[in-house]
């Protein structure tokens, strides 16, 4: 397996992926039931796959329940009929995780509210309570 391109600046060392052949489920008939298509790639998030701490910590919560205990991210892809093509699927799928982890969270910067919006806020929230007011029944009575 060579080498997964994520964008300019990182390629993923295929040295930490792994992947299994085995037979798909679902519907297929004869086809799905003699041949191995699904694929199952690994991604070892222990090996040295040059991604900074923040970025596998970003990867763990995007892959959720696709992490193992041991550490291994595991993806099938089965939605081809093709071996070769599901492959190209699982691998396209974890370029996209390892695309997205490594964009930083952007930084929010602390605003306060513009006076002028506290003035039109507490204006309206007394032209309401007015009109309610006018609704009732003088003296309190119903």
């Amino acid at each position: 397996m060579l080498d997964l391109p994520i964008d300019a600046s990182y390629t993923l060392p295929a040295t930490c992926l792994t992947w299994t052949a085995e037979r798909a489920s679902g519907p297929g008939g004869q086809h799905v039931n003699k041949t191995s298509t699904a694929v199952e790639l690994r991604f070892d998030l222990h090996g040295e796959h040059g991604l900074d701490p923040d970025s596998v910590g970003r990867l763990r919560a995007l892959a959720g329940k696709r992490i193992g205990g041991d550490g291994v991210l595991i993806l099938v892809a089965m939605e081809y009929r093709s071996q070769l093509r599901n492959l190209d699927a699982a691998l396209q799928r974890l370029a996209q995780l390892v695309r997205q982890a490594r964009i930083p969270p952007e930084v929010r910067h602390k605003t306060r509210v513009p006076r002028g919006q506290k003035v039109a806020r507490l204006t309206d929230k007394r032209l309401h309570s007015a009109r309610k007011r006018d609704r009732q029944a003088p003296n309190g009575d119903a």
